[in-house]
């Protein structure tokens, strides 16, 4: 045998199995990193949450209008800050809940799944940035 190269031949269905081991592990990196994501989201929202209701039954109690609640959001750059934290936590929040729902209930899965989850993410962070706008300066970005 001394001389001889020995070619090792790697049966297809082997090398489809590791191909579908490695997406296995891909998708199991990925939904790790969105369950983690989605809790951290949760903990900043339920935070959020507790200080817009808190303002509200403030504001309901002491009578503040409206046109009162308008005109102090307008001139502060800190509950513009609260508030852009509040619909990127929900824009990263709600995609990954409703891709869970997806998965489980309508069998979603691969690059429609994904692709999916990204634009409802962005589509949430663009409709609450558009709201923060016309709160904050009256009109559109």
């Amino acid at each position: 045998m001394e001389g001889r190269a020995v070619i090792a031949i790697v049966p297809e269905p082997y090398a489809a199995q590791q191909s579908t081991v490695a997406a296995i592990g891909r998708d199991i990196r990925l939904d790790s990193r969105l369950w983690l994501l989605q809790r951290v989201s949760a903990i900043v929202l339920a935070l959020c949450v507790l200080i817009h209701l808190a303002t509200i039954i403030y504001a309901v109690r002491s009578g503040v209008s409206a046109a009162a609640i308008l005109g102090r959001l307008r001139g502060s750059t800190a509950w513009l800050a609260f508030y852009v934290i509040f619909v990127v936590a929900v824009a990263i929040h709600a995609p990954i809940g409703l891709r869970a729902v997806a998965v489980e209930w309508l069998q979603w899965r691969g690059r429609f799944l994904n692709a999916a989850t990204f634009f409802l993410g962005a589509l949430l962070l663009a409709l609450g940035l558009r709201a923060l706008a016309g709160l904050f300066w009256g009109g559109a970005l």
